[in-house]
């Protein structure tokens, strides 16, 4: 359910600028208004979070809730916890932890755009050529790296609606099939100490077929 999600967080979050920092680069990069990715990409979002929805639905089974392990001193409900759902420890922020956080996430937005700047001779030289099925599939390094940083690096004003589809989705898609991907996943994973392995387990094939859906919708 947490893997579902995250890919579900991960896709609806680029409608906005304020959904996610490549949401932000990327409008930004590009000059265009507050709901460009929304009319670009609204339609493949939709549909990409209803179909995880689905998917959801039918291929998770419901689990009986438990009491915590430290509870569940018998040996059958040590047996019966292991299907149990995932449970993470509750925790109250203070007021200056999250200004804090925040104040971190816009410099590090910051410093995203200034770097992509820097990165605009590179981009012209060699990415804007690239065809967009081509630069679709290479953004699949998003699975190990920050998507922000790849949309930086990429991203170009001159590039046509097919390209910045092709990189924006593959960024989208490839950052759910592993944790580093993608912030909801290293927060998730963190939280409910889900590791690497279990996580690939599912993320990289319900990913790989995302890719492949998503390829014949685009350019096919």
């Amino acid at each position: 359910m947490v893997i579902i999600a995250c890919f579900a967080i991960g896709l609806g979050a680029a409608l906005t600028p304020v959904g996610e920092p490549l949401a932000t680069i990327a409008v930004g990069k590009l000059g265009q208004d507050f709901w460009y990715l929304a009319r670009l990409l609204g339609a493949y979002v939709v549909a990409g979070v209803v179909a995880l929805g689905v998917f959801a639905a039918l291929y998770l089974k419901p689990t009986r809730m438990l009491p915590d392990p430290e509870q569940a001193r018998s040996a059958a409900a040590q047996e019966a916890l292991r299907g149990a759902s995932l449970q993470a420890p509750r925790g109250e922020e203070s007021y200056r932890e999250v200004i804090v956080r925040a104040l971190k996430v816009y410099l590090f937005v910051m410093a995203l755009v200034l770097l992509g700047e820097g990165f605009k001779p590179a981009i012209d030289r060699f990415v804007i050529g690239l065809p967009s099925p081509l630069l679709y599939w290479l953004n699949m390094v998003s699975a190990v790296l920050d998507n922000a940083t790849l949309t930086t690096a990429e991203i170009s004003v001159k590039m046509s609606a097919l390209q910045v589809k092709g990189i924006l989705m593959g960024l989208l898609i490839a950052g759910g099939m592993l944790i580093p991907g993608n912030i909801p996943n290293i927060i998730s994973a963190g939280k409910l100490r889900i590791r690497s392995r279990e996580w690939a387990t599912l993320g990289l094939p319900l990913g790989l077929g995302l890719m492949a859906l998503y390829f014949v919708v685009l350019f096919i």
